[in-house]
């Protein structure tokens, strides 16, 4: 199964393995949107997480490079409402990030609330630039909302790749921690935040991310 969800106390734990590198295709999104369902009407936070060493290397190549044109539409097309969700949604999401996290892989950590990084050698980023590819208008909103605005350049156009340590200064991560650290840091920091007035926090979430949903919401569905 490339998605599990385990609730505890409240809080819901959706892990993507797929056994390789956790590729964004068609069935992780359903599979994803599925657990969301569950943990949006049984928890009070997520934490979203991935296999070790991989929370997602981006996008199935297959089909952006392989398929057809109106596949590999679809599929930019719902991942971005996947991130819209994640990034709107009323829950506090929290990403654990076990390791590399590239193209669609940083952008559902762009989308998360709190991200929780391993420390590694790993990369993170968004490296469109460098394998030939536009951002997607929900992407580019993501980094304009997430990564510090003078290294913007660097993150965004030139599709520079960073470690985690690098990837907490320029706004992909919130802190990186050692392996063994890093779930339980992420679960610790989703009861903290679920533990806060759901109406307040969505309030709160939504007025100050919404120049960014409102430009991200025109262009993509859950189709």
């Amino acid at each position: 199964m490339s998605v599990s969800l385990s609730i505890e106390s409240k809080i819901a734990t959706i892990t993507m393995d797929d056994g390789k590198a956790n590729a964004v295709g068609f069935s992780l999104i359903e599979a994803l949107n599925a657990a969301l369902d569950e943990a949006e009407a049984k928890a009070n936070a997520i934490v979203l997480t991935g296999r070790e060493g991989k929370f997602s290397a981006g996008f199935d190549l297959n089909v952006l490079r392989e398929g057809s044109p109106a596949d590999a539409a679809r599929l930019v097309n719902q991942g971005g409402a996947l991130a819209l969700r994640l990034f709107n949604t009323a829950m506090p999401v929290i990403a654990g990030c076990n390791g590399h996290a590239i193209a669609m892989g940083c952008f559902l950590l762009l989308a998360s609330d709190i991200r929780i990084g391993t420390l590694g050698a790993f990369k993170i980023g968004a490296n469109e630039t460098a394998i030939g590819m536009v951002l997607p208008v929900f992407a580019a909103e993501l980094l304009k909302a997430r990564i510090q605005p003078h290294q913007l350049t660097e993150a965004a156009i030139t599709g520079q790749l960073y470690s985690p340590t690098d990837a907490v200064s320029r706004g992909f991560l919130d802190r990186a921690v050692e392996p063994e650290q890093m779930l339980p840091a992420a679960q610790a920091e989703a009861e903290r935040l679920g533990a806060l007035p759901r109406a307040a926090y969505a309030g709160n979430k939504t007025l100050i991310r919404k120049p960014f949903i409102d430009a991200i919401a025109p262009t993509v569905s859950a189709q």
